[in-house]
This record gives structure tokens, sequence and C-alpha cells, in this order.
């Protein structure tokens, strides 16, 4: 059996983007079930699922049948010594994620994508927010696609994790590609990447980790880089996911940003991520 022939129940939360998948226990889902899932991620860039019983084991099961794991992070050790794959964003620990952006951009190969387990959860609040980058640059005007499609832009993870790394790690972070990662170099894609399966365009700048344009003045960076970002994540191009217990989510990284929202005080609130090893990026 073939991917072609299971059909996924979808509950679609846009006309192109997102969408929850129901009555699929991912833990028991047949290879043909996760051929599905996995195609339908391409399609849609961010899957939903409600009502899961993963743990950190069954979390690194799924991941390992979708594609080939990461470590944690390039930078962020794992969860512990038994689970150097999970990434434990902890509230209490300063992990949040209330800066627009897209995983790992800042290394030669970001992550394929991400799954998302909810492990402790606020009373309320704590949504995170998804952005189509696809969708995003199909509704920029031709002149302005004609501009991005020939930009490069630096991604520098020395913003967000460059004192982590030499400070919590001393400068010896995990094995990323193959090599220890000692030091976050400054590495440059194109601002617009051409997706490796559909050959879609999409916009792959993000505030959280993209520095600046190559080969332009600072002003006019900043104002490409703010008019870039302000597309990106209008209401049109966002869906919005409200965490229950159980839910896991899962998005392609190569067509999508996104956002996790600080807004419930001093509860506390644990996500693990996993990620799928990817590719290098290439443009137009």
């Amino acid at each position: 059996m073939t991917a072609s022939l299971v059909r996924l129940s979808l509950e679609p939360l846009g006309p192109h983007f997102g969408a929850e998948v129901h009555g699929l226990d991912l833990d028991r889902a047949t290879d043909a079930e996760i051929e599905a899932v996995r195609a339908t991620l391409v399609d849609r860039k961010v899957l939903f699922f409600r009502g899961q019983t993963l743990d950190v084991d069954g979390q690194i099961r799924l991941g390992r049948r979708i594609g080939e794991l990461t470590a944690s992070h390039p930078v962020v050790g794992g969860v512990d010594e038994d689970h150097p794959e999970v990434y434990a964003l902890d509230s209490a620990d300063n992990g949040f994620a209330d800066v627009w952006h897209t995983d790992v951009t800042f290394m030669p190969r970001p992550p394929l994508g991400s799954i998302l387990r909810a492990v402790t959860l606020p009373p309320t609040g704590g949504d995170t927010n998804w952005a189509d980058s696809q969708l995003a640059y199909d509704s920029l005007s031709a002149p302005v696609r004609d501009l991005v499609d020939r930009l490069t832009a630096v991604h520098d993870g020395n913003r967000e994790f460059g004192y982590y790394l030499a400070q919590r790690r001393g400068g010896k972070g995990s094995v990323w590609d193959g090599e220890v990662v000692t030091r976050l170099d400054p590495i440059e894609h194109p601002v617009v990447r051409v997706h490796p399966e559909t050959g879609r365009k999409g916009i792959f700048v993000n505030p959280g980790f993209t520095s600046h344009i190559v080969g332009v003045s600072e002003a006019e960076s900043r104002a490409i880089l703010d008019l870039l970002y302000a597309h990106l994540t209008k209401p049109e191009h966002v869906v919005r996911h409200r965490w229950r217990a159980g839910d896991v989510a899962m998005w392609d990284n190569r067509s999508t940003a996104h956002y996790a929202n600080r807004d419930y005080g001093d509860a506390r609130r644990v996500m693990h991520r996993i990620t799928l090893r990817g590719d290098r990026p290439f443009g137009p």
C-alpha cells in the first residue's frame, strides 16, 4: 500500500495552509499512514494531532519513521543523556520562542522539519503561530518578487545562542552534520528558498536569525527585511494553535516560520521538540 491509497481525515485550518489530522494514533500508525502524513506535511506545511499518548521515546520513534533525526540543537544539549535528540523548551529555563523564526537557519543545513509535543502547559496562553512562507511569497507584488529572488541573506546564530555556547556549554556544542559545534559562524542563504520537493518558492528570512542582506547598504537591508517580515506575518498567512494536553504539532521547516506566545506570566510551559535532518537551501 502506498501513501496515495491512504486518506487522512483532515480539518483544514485555512484554504491552503495548516490542518488538524483526526483519528490517527501516531504511536500506532501504519507505514502507509506515516507516508501519508509525510506527504500531507509538504502540502499543508503544518499539521496538528490531538489526543496523542506519546512519551519521549515515542516521539523519537515517530521522528525516525518520518526522517533522520538530528541532535536536539546545534548548541543546546538534549533533555537528558538517554535522549540527545530531544530539545526541551522550558519556560523555567528561559525556553521561550517569542520571536518569529525558522528553526536553526544559522547552520548550513537547517532541519527539514520539526515535531513538537506538549509536556506541561500553562492554564491559559502559550499558543503557537505558524506563517506560510510560500503563500507570503506568492502574494508579494511581481516587482518585489523579482528583487528578492536575486538576494542573499546572512543568518547568525550568535544573536540567540552565542552566549549559551560560550558560557553554558564551555564552547562545545552538539554534533551537527558530523562535526562538533564549537563556534557559530554566520552563514549565507538565499532570501527566497526553492522547496526541494515541490519547487515552490518561499521567503526564507526571519527576525530570529537573519542579520542582514548581502551587497546592499545597512539602511536598504533593514528596509527590505522589515518589509518581508511584515508581509510574512500578515494574518492571512498565519494559523494559530491553542495547545491541549496530548497535542503534537509537525511542520515543514523549509516553508514556514513560527512564534510562541509568551502570555502566561509565571506559569510553566514545557515543550519537547525533535528535528529532522535537512539539506542545504537553494534559491531560484
